[in-house]
């Protein structure tokens, strides 16, 4: 005689998304008269995802990144962080939540001319008071790893335009953060450097597991990222992944 077994659904809890965007709302006041920015965005990212933002100028991305880097706070809704809604943090909480767990880079890659390379990348440890050895140690694999091993104690005024970029985004990487906030990370750099800047972030992407977000006017990087975002009028208008269109 047979029996019949149902299958009991599985009820393991789902670990949180890495970043989860509610509803946030952004308002400056220009000239005595409010002004919306962002008009209710939300957005989900997952661990390990690498996806860009695109759309006009005007339309709410460099806003979108500065409020995700926790750089300014929304006028409202919420931003959380597996989970954790740091919007309610204190200010020196918030701080060194930004420093343990976000990396930066911008269009202009903001060196400090007086440092090294290897010096530049390290400072973010020693802002979070690391040890030296290993700090240095760390900072030299990442600079390694972006192709500027032959470059550690040059200053920022010796190297190429793509290689300060390079320098940047090693420091940015040398906390370890889980996500990293990339803005026209390539808009100062001719094709030919652009594109191999593009390279390098696939390959730091899948070799660390590390999650990218790009705001991005390239078309060139905007078709090969698995996941684009686009942004109109401080509103999402269309979130695409792999070509298919997301439920936003």
């Amino acid at each position: 005689m047979e029996t019949s077994t149902q299958s009991t659904p599985d009820t393991t809890p789902q670990p949180p998304a890495l970043v989860a965007v509610e509803d946030v709302r952004k308002n400056f006041i220009h000239e005595g008269k409010p002004v919306s920015i962002l008009k209710g965005i939300d957005l989900t990212i997952q661990p390990g995802e690498m996806l860009c933002i695109v759309g006009a100028s005007g339309a709410g991305k460099s806003t979108l990144l500065h409020l995700l880097g926790t750089l300014d706070l929304p006028s409202s809704g919420r931003i959380l962080y597996e989970g954790e809604d740091v919007t309610r943090y204190s200010s020196a909480r918030l701080a060194d939540f930004r420093n343990r767990s976000i990396g930066f880079v911008f269009q202009f890659h903001h060196l400090l001319p007086e440092f090294t390379a290897l010096e530049n990348v390290m400072m973010p440890g020693r802002i979070r008071g690391l040890a030296g050895h290993e700090l240095r140690r760390r900072a030299s694999t990442l600079l390694e790893e972006v192709g500027l091993s032959e470059r550690l104690t040059h200053r920022p005024g010796e190297l190429s335009g793509g290689e300060q970029q390079r320098v940047a985004l090693a420091r940015a990487l040398v906390m370890e953060p889980k996500l990293v906030l990339a803005d026209e990370p390539t808009g100062n750099l001719d094709s030919a450097t652009g594109s191999a800047m593009h390279k390098l972030l696939f390959e730091l992407n899948e070799r660390r597991g590390t999650t990218f977000l790009i705001v991005t006017h390239s078309r060139e990087l905007a078709a090969q990222m698995p996941r684009v975002v686009r942004m109109r009028d401080g509103r999402i208008e269309q979130d695409r992944r792999n070509g298919k269109l997301q439920q936003t």
